[in-house]
């Protein structure tokens, strides 16, 4: 037989089917500061920021872990695109700024384009709903390393801040309060753990009537995007911190933007701790302080704000929230 690229494991037609397929999606994100034609060597974006001073621009990269086992086993492919962009629009947000645009990048063992052109589906609608231009990725197909099936993605996202309103801790101070926005699961964190919990017993199909959903409906939920919610706020200066929750819990994330001489006193029972997480804790016979490490427990973000300020931000959120504790001395 022949050696062929295509014998070897790489199937280059089916690339260019997946990047002809791809191009509606891709160009449905774009706005007026985009510049070029999709299938050049590099994403074109106008940085001619006139409505900011000191414009600082702001990355982030991030993948959304084994959530994707879940996807894999479920044959669902169009939410974790979405799952990507928010928690990496989450992350910049973090830090005050407003996303811009988007680059992916997808790796699989056999390249499938109905699978491919699922998760693509869901980086363009979570841009769309963000105003963010998904303006270039990378495609990859790599036998051997990928078992067949299976993939990989991570994303890179770039925002801008105006500089004095960069968010980094230093606004931070004894008395303000932490109000928490209520996530739509695990987000994307975790999953290493619940589904070894889980797993071993259910399969993702499986029904439980505490969730209401089949597992695999409940893991799979859209790590939610707060940047409609917060922003604004943000804005008006109402905010001094903000905490994505991911990896690490609600106290190993918050403590990045509080500085050294305070302390978080988090209030463990002043919020609802969602079913999918009573379940693994009763299933895996999980501790509390395992939980609070590993998961988010139904708290997505956390919004840091002093305490004259904090009816107005919880009447103008436009999300489910909880005050759940305060920022005090050490």
């Amino acid at each position: 037989m022949e050696n062929t690229y295509k014998n070897a494991g790489v199937d280059i037609e089916a690339g260019e089917e997946t990047v002809n397929r791809i191009k509606p999606l891709v160009k449905s994100t774009f706005n007026d500061k985009v510049l070029g034609n999709i299938g050049l060597f590099g994403g074109f974006y106008d940085a001619k920021f006139e409505e900011y001073n000191h414009p600082i621009l702001v990355s982030s990269t991030d993948g959304v872990g084994t959530k994707l086992k879940v996807a894999f086993a479920a044959d669902k492919h169009n939410t974790v695109g979405q799952c990507l962009v928010n928690h990496c629009v989450n992350d910049i947000l973090c830090c005050g700024a407003k996303p811009l645009f988007f680059l992916d990048y997808f790796a699989t063992g056999k390249l499938n384009p109905d699978v491919a052109v699922q998760v693509i589906e869901g980086f363009a609608k979570a841009c769309r709903e963000n105003g963010v231009a998904l303006i270039g990725g990378e495609t990859a197909e790599m036998p051997s390393i990928y078992a067949i099936g299976e993939y990989d993605m991570s994303g890179t996202i770039v925002g801008v801040v105006e500089k004095e309103m960069i968010l980094n801790g230093s606004k931070v101070k004894s008395g303000d309060v932490l109000i928490g926005l209520q996530s739509t699961g695990l987000q994307t964190n975790g999953y290493s753990l619940a589904r070894a919990v889980l797993f071993n017993e259910y399969k993702h199909d499986t029904y439980f009537d505490e969730l209401g959903e089949t597992l695999g409906e409940a893991l799979l939920k859209v790590h939610s995007s707060f940047f409609h919610n917060v922003y604004p706020l943000l804005q008006k200066e109402l905010i001094n911190g903000v905490s994505h929750i991911t990896g690490g819990g609600i106290i190993g994330n918050t403590k990045r933007i509080i500085p050294e001489n305070l302390a978080l006193d988090i209030k463990w029972d002043s919020w609802d701790v969602l079913p999918i997480f009573k379940l693994i804790q009763k299933i895996g016979n999980v501790s509390d302080e395992e939980m609070r490490h590993a998961f988010n427990l139904g708290i997505g973000m956390i919004l840091v704000v002093d305490k004259n300020n904090v009816s107005q931000v919880i009447d103008e959120l436009n999300c489910k929230s909880f005050i759940i504790g305060e920022v005090r001395d050490k």
